[in-house]
C-alpha cells in the first residue's frame, strides 16, 4: 500500500479545471450503451472506475473507442458476457449494472475488489427480486460477487425507498425500462439520471412525489460533454478556504443544484465564495467558482444538506477542523458503506491531527482549532479520505502520512500534480 507524506505550503493560487463527473461520467456511458445509435462523450473521467465501466460494457459487446478528444459509445445489443465482469471499486458500476443485467436473458456474474466485495447489495437486490429478478450474492445475497440470472421482469412496479440513494434509483430506473417503474425516496438524492434519460427521450414524470417510468423501448443516443466534477473541486474549495493568502478559481463545474450542497454548507461558514454560472447546452448547469481564504465559523450540516454534500462530508469536516467554533455533521449515516466507515475514518484522522471530535452514529461533532502534524492517517484505500487529509496537511503544522493513497486514482489521477501547480503559483 503506497505512503504520500504532505507537507504543509504556502497559498493556493491560480486557475484549474478539474477531471471530469464520475456520475455523469458513468452514465454517460452505461445510458448510451443502450441507445439506439453512437454518441459522443466529451470530459469523460479517466479514473479507475469509470474505466471499470467501460470495461464492464466492452465485456458484454459495446464498442467504446477514443476518437481525438472524444469517446464514442456504440451499443450493440448485449451479450453474456464469456467471463466474470470485474467492477474495480466502483459501487455506481456494480449497482447500476445489476439493474441493466436483471432484464436481459443470458446470465452474468459481477465482482469487484475487496472493498466493494463488503458493500451493501440488498438495497438493490431486494427491489429487483421483487420485480422477478433472479439474483445471488454471498452472505445470503448482501455481498458480491453477484450471479445474475436474467431475464423478463414484472411491470409496473411501485418502490416507496427507505433511503435516498441514486444509485439505487437508478439501478430500479434502468431495471423497469422495459415495463415500467415508480420509485419515490425520502429526499431527493442526486438527480443525473432523470437529466439524461428525458434527454434521452424517456417518459419520465413526476407523480405523486416520486418518479414514474412509462414503459422505454429504446434510448436515443446522447452526446455528452461531462463538466467538471463538483466532488473532485471541493478539496480546492476547502484547501482554498483555510490554507491562508490562497485565491483559487475552478473552472466549468457541475452545478447540479442536487449536488451543490458542498458550496452551500462551505457558505454557512462563512467561506468568500463566488459562483459564476456560464452558459451551458446540456442538460447540466455549470460554472466558474472562485474562493479566496478566510475564517471559518462551525456550523450545523445535516437533513437536506447533507444529502446534497454527502460525498463531499469528509472534506467538509477538514474545514470544520479549522474553523471557530463548533461544527455538527447529523444524518450522514450512509457514510459507513461507502469505500470505507467514512466516519470512523475521519474521525480517526482527525484525532490524530490533534483536532477534538465526537463520533455519533449518523456523523460527527468538530470543535475547530489549529490541526497539526506530524501525524499518520490510514485512507483505508479510500479515495476521497486520502484527498481530505492532504488539504488538512496543506493548512496544518507539520507532515500527515497518509497511507492507502493510491486510491485517489479511483477519482482523480491528477490530484498531486495539481496539488503542486496550485502551490506553485
Amino acid at each position: 500500500m503506497s505512503t504520500w507524506t504532505v507537507h504543509g505550503r504556502g497559498p493556493l493560487r491560480g486557475e484549474l479545471t478539474v477531471p471530469g463527473d464520475k456520475s455523469i461520467s458513468h452514465r454517460s456511458l452505461l445510458f448510451n450503451a443502450l441507445a439506439s445509435g453512437p454518441a459522443r462523450v466529451r470530459g469523460l473521467l479517466e479514473g479507475e472506475d469509470v474505466h471499470s465501466t467501460a470495461s464492464a460494457l466492452s465485456a458484454l459487446g459495446t464498442e467504446i473507442e477514443r476518437d481525438g478528444d472524444a469517446v464514442v459509445v456504440r451499443p450493440r445489443p448485449l451479450a453474456e458476457p464469456a467471463d466474470v465482469i470485474d467492477c474495480g471499486n466502483s459501487g455506481t458500476t456494480i449497482r447500476l449494472l445489476t439493474g441493466i443485467l436483471a432484464r436481459q436473458p443470458f446470465l452474468s456474474v459481477l465482482t469487484g475488489d475487496g472493498s466493494l466485495r463488503k458493500r451493501p447489495m440488498r438495497r438493490v437486490i431486494d427491489p429487483l427480486t421483487a420485480m422477478g429478478a433472479r439474483i445471488d450474492g454471498r452472505d445470503g445475497g448482501r455481498l458480491p460477487p453477484l450471479v445474475i440470472r436474467g431475464g423478463a421482469l414484472t411491470p409496473g412496479h411501485r418502490f416507496d425507498l427507505s433511503i435516498s440513494s441514486a444509485q439505487v434509483k437508478s439501478c430500479l430506473l434502468l431495471a423497469g425500462m422495459t415495463g415500467g417503474v415508480w420509485v419515490r425516496e425520502p429526499r431527493q438524492s442526486r438527480d443525473h439520471s432523470e437529466r439524461m434519460l428525458r434527454a434521452m427521450g424517456a417518459d419520465l414524470i413526476d407523480e405523486d412525489g416520486g418518479l414514474r417510468l412509462a414503459p422505454t423501448a429504446v434510448l436515443e443516443p446522447l452526446d455528452v460533454d461531462v463538466p467538471g466534477d463538483i466532488s473532485s473541486a471541493a478539496f480546492w474549495l476547502v484547501g482554498g478556504a483555510v490554507v491562508p493568502g490562497s485565491d483559487i478559481t475552478l473552472r466549468q463545474v457541475g452545478l447540479n443544484p442536487t449536488r451543490t450542497g458542498v458550496v452551500d454548507a462551505l457558505r454557512a461558514m462563512g467561506a468568500q465564495l463566488e459562483v459564476e454560472p456560464v452558459d451551458a447546452a446540456g442538460a447540466e448547469p455549470i460554472g466558474n467558482v472562485r474562493v479566496r481564504a478566510g475564517g471559518l465559523r462551525g456550523t450545523r450540516i445535516d437533513g437536506e444538506l447533507a444529502l446534497r454534500c454527502l460525498d463531499e462530508l469528509p472534506v467538509l469536516a477538514v474545514a470544520a477542523a479549522f474553523a471557530e467554533g463548533e461544527t455538527t455533521i447529523a444524518d450522514a449515516g450512509e457514510l459507513r458503506v461507502k469505500e470505507s466507515d467514512r466516519i470512523a475514518r475521519v474521525v480517526q484522522g482527525l484525532r490524530a491531527m490533534h483536532v477534538q471530535v465526537e463520533e455519533h452514529p449518523d456523523g460527527m461533532t468538530i470543535v475547530g482549532g489549529h490541526p497539526h502534524g506530524p501525524a499518520r492517517v490510514d485512507a483505508t484505500g479510500d479515495h476521497r479520505i486520502a484527498m481530505a487529509f492532504a488539504i488538512a496537511a496543506l493548512a496544518g503544522e507539520g507532515p500527515v502520512e497518509l497511507t492507502g493513497a493510491e486510491a485517489i486514482g479511483t477519482s482523480y489521477p491528477q490530484f498531486a500534480a495539481h496539488l503542486e501547480a496550485l502551490t506553485r503559483e
